[in-house]
């Protein structure tokens, strides 16, 4: 019964990713490839938790398989790899964490108790972080395998381009 909930998993995490790709009019022919990271991404963060690492490193791990098998995928289908990187990691946004600190913000207006407070007040602080380190975490991951794969900089590509007229 649980491979079923991890295909179930697997197949709304890539229709996800579709979806913002289609958001983001991404040249069809990458749709497919889009489907797979996303899954591929998503998954990895799931098992990760599942197998009791922390969401900010599960959340890096994924995010870094996105980003290198868009590389690979954008050499495969002649487009630049954040085409394919972006839309898959967007459904890896701790979406949670960020509702429940807006939720924390709203209700800590209101509060007169001090001791619920300041408990209101650490569970938002604590929701705000862990959202902020997640994001870090993905943007991190998406684009490290990216800037590292690259043997020049694009000044150099320039200056080479002219150099050669």
């Amino acid at each position: 019964m649980e491979w079923l909930v991890f295909l179930e998993t697997w197949i709304w995490l890539g229709f996800a990713a579709i979806g913002f790709a289609t958001l983001f009019n991404v040249p069809n022919r990458t749709l497919v490839l889009i489907f797979i990271l996303g899954a591929l991404g998503g998954t990895l963060k799931l098992v990760l938790l599942k197998l009791g690492v922390e969401i900010i490193l599960s959340s890096f791990t994924g995010a870094s398989l996105i980003g290198l098998l868009s590389i690979k995928a954008a050499h495969f289908k002649h487009s630049p790899p954040f085409v394919f990187a972006i839309p898959a990691v967007i459904p890896m946004v701790p979406g949670a964490f960020t509702y429940r600190m807006m939720l924390g913000i709203i209700r800590l207006t209101g509060e007169n108790d001090h001791t619920v407070f300041l408990q209101l007040l650490q569970e938002t602080v604590d929701n705000g972080l862990k959202a902020f380190f997640v994001l870090t975490a993905l943007s991190l991951g998406v684009s490290a395998p990216m800037l590292l794969s690259r043997k020049e900089s694009a000044k150099e590509i320039k200056r080479n381009k002219k150099i050669a007229k």
